[in-house]
C-alpha cells in the first residue's frame, strides 16, 4: 500500500497532480481544494494518498491531512459514494466542515457537492452520524499537514531547503503562541464533553453547532457554548 509520497510536481490540474519521485511520475487524484492549496510547478509537495485497485485500474488519491484521507474513507463506504463524489464533497466542505454538517445532520451543506442528490445526502448522514464522532476526536491528532513532513524539501533529491528568515529587529522576545488547528479545537471540547457523561453523539452536534455559530472559536469557548446547548431547557 502506497500511504504517502513526496516529490516535485510536474504537473497541475484542477482535479490532478503529476509528482516525480526519483524519476518516476506519480498521478494522484485530488480534490479542487487540494489542488489550489499545492505550491507551484517544480517545487516540492507531499500528499497522503490511499490506492484504489480494481481488476482494470489502478488509481491514486491524495490528501493533505490524515484526517481528509479518513474522512474519504468513511465517505466512500456508503453505498453509492464512489471516489469522484468523497473528493467532490471534500471539495464543497472540508474535513471540518464535512463533520460539522454530519453532526448537526445537516445533509443540505452535503448536497452542495456535485454529484450529490438529496437521497444520497440523507444517507451519508444518516450512515455516518454514529461514526463521525470518533473521526472528529482524533481530528486534532491526523491534522498534520503532509508536506511539513519534508523539512521543506530536504528529503528531495535536487530539492534545496528554503533558507532561514533572518530575524526582524527587536525581535528577542518569544514568539506568541500560534492559534490551535480548529480540528484540535473540536477534538478536545469533543473530549472533554464525553468525558463529562455525554454521549458521543449529543457530544459531536452540540460542539459541531457551537463551531458552526464561532468558527475561530478556541477550545475552552468551545466547550462553555456546547455545554449550554446540551442543558436542559425550561
Amino acid at each position: 500500500m502506497i500511504g504517502r509520497i513526496a516529490g516535485v510536481i510536474l504537473h497541475r490540474a484542477r482535479d490532478q497532480v503529476l509528482i516525480d519521485v526519483r524519476g518516476v511520475g506519480y498521478i494522484i487524484h485530488v480534490s479542487e481544494r487540494t489542488a489550489a492549496g499545492l505550491p507551484p510547478v517544480g517545487q516540492a509537495a507531499a500528499l497522503y494518498t490511499e490506492l484504489l485497485v480494481r481488476e482494470d485500474l489502478l488509481q491514486l488519491f491524495g490528501f493533505p491531512t490524515m484526517l481528509e484521507k479518513e474522512w474519504h474513507r468513511l465517505l466512500t463506504s456508503v453505498q453509492g459514494v464512489g471516489a469522484k463524489v468523497s473528493l467532490a464533497i471534500l471539495s464543497t466542505l472540508g474535513p471540518e466542515g464535512l463533520g460539522r454538517a454530519i453532526a448537526l445532520g445537516d445533509w443540505a451543506s452535503v448536497r452542495k457537492a456535485n454529484g450529490v442528490g438529496p437521497k444520497l445526502a440523507q444517507r451519508i448522514v444518516l450512515e455516518l452520524k454514529d461514526k463521525a464522532p470518533s473521526v472528529m476526536a482524533l481530528g486534532g491528532a491526523l491534522t498534520v499537514d503532509a508536506g511539513a513532513l519534508m523539512g521543506q524539501g530536504a528529503d528531495v533529491p535536487g530539492i534545496e531547503p528554503a533558507p532561514m528568515a533572518a530575524p526582524a529587529p527587536g525581535a528577542d522576545a518569544a514568539p506568541a503562541p500560534a492559534a490551535a488547528h480548529p480540528g484540535q479545537a473540536m477534538a478536545d471540547a469533543l473530549s472533554a464533553l464525553t468525558n463529562l457523561g455525554y454521549g458521543p453523539s449529543e457530544a459531536a452536534s452540540a460542539v459541531a453547532e457551537a463551531q458552526a455559530r464561532e468558527p475561530a472559536a478556541p477550545m475552552p469557548a468551545l466547550i462553555r457554548a456546547a455545554l449550554r446547548l446540551l442543558a436542559p431547557k425550561d
